[in-house]
């Protein structure tokens, strides 16, 4: 099957990409190497990949491929939202989190040729204080994280490890009203507070263990309370797909939830760090967009 115009998107800032600038000329040889009518350009600035990727709608790609992180693919899927045009992914962040959920591999591994079936899946798209995310927003200490990650030079999941080690031991819980749809609001303390489109947030750590990026639906997972003596415990759960069963975790799955805290504060929509309100409105928009999937992948 042969692919429609496209065009790839590379950040040369996104951690991977920046220990490894082969992969620029990797994109060029696949290019030359199967005669497709694409480009290969790189961002300068934060959003300019979203810029990038409304230009290459106005120039008529029906495949526009992120080449980066969360962010990138971030910044490049929102352009893209309810157009007929396809999202490719090579994942080459920290955490790959839509990708692992979607069976995309890595650069090495083979991310390139799975562009070349041309086969698609429409998910959904969650919308958080009027910014779209794809894999996971998040409030607490998740946007601490991402605001404390995203300051660094040097990026990579020990990085990332090690940042969360050291805000453990600072970062405080707060108290939270969730309502989700028209159900009763809750309140709880909440240490870490999730709303996830797909199962995980990357590395196979799994947040919503059972999500659907297709089932017009968003999962909000609380974990209310993270220390020293339950970290490594909870840790286990995540990665073991097991955190919805720790006494301390509040599960919510609806297509519209409210999340109120005490003052307004960070957020982060697929570890992009944003300003918001006290009173964070989160939806799902069902089937907004087309993405790139592998062939063996059901």
């Amino acid at each position: 099957m042969s692919l429609p115009r496209a065009r790839f998107i590379f950040n040369p800032r996104s951690g991977h990409n920046a220990r490894n600038p082969w992969l620029l000329g990797r994109a060029r040889e696949f290019i030359e190497e199967h005669k497709l009518d694409a480009t290969v350009v790189p961002t300068e600035h934060p959003l300019h990949a979203t810029e990038l990727a409304r230009r290459a709608l106005d120039e008529g790609c029906g495949l526009v491929v992120a080449i980066g992180g969360d962010g990138t693919m971030n910044e490049v899927a929102a352009a893209l939202v309810g157009t007929d045009a396809a999202l490719g992914l090579i994942p080459c962040g920290s955490g790959n989190g839509l990708g692992r959920h979607l069976g995309i591999p890595g650069p090495g591994r083979g991310a390139f040729r799975a562009l070349l079936g041309n086969r698609t899946r429409t998910i959904d798209t969650g919308v958080a204080d009027g910014h779209p995310f794809f894999n996971a927003m998040g409030l607490g200490f998740d946007a601490e994280i991402s605001a404390r990650f995203n300051a660094l030079t040097r990026r990579g999941f020990s990085s990332y490890v090690r940042t969360s080690i050291g805000t453990l031991f600072s970062y405080s819980s707060a108290n939270y009203t969730l309502s989700a749809d028209n159900a009763p609001p809750v309140t709880t303390p909440g240490f870490i507070v999730t709303v996830a489109n797909s199962d995980q947030y990357g590395n196979d750590c799994y947040i919503a263990p059972g999500a659907r990026v297709d089932d017009g639906l968003l999962d909000l997972t609380v974990l209310s309370r993270v220390n020293g003596w339950t970290a490594i415990p909870l840790a286990i759960r995540l990665f073991a797909g097991e955190i919805h069963g720790a006494a301390s975790v509040t599960h919510l799955r609806a297509a519209r939830f409210v999340i109120e805290r005490p003052a307004p504060g960070f957020i982060h929509t697929d570890g992009e760090v944003r300003h918001a309100p006290a009173a964070v409105e989160i939806s799902v928009r069902p089937a907004s967009l087309r993405i790139v999937i592998p062939a063996a992948v059901p």
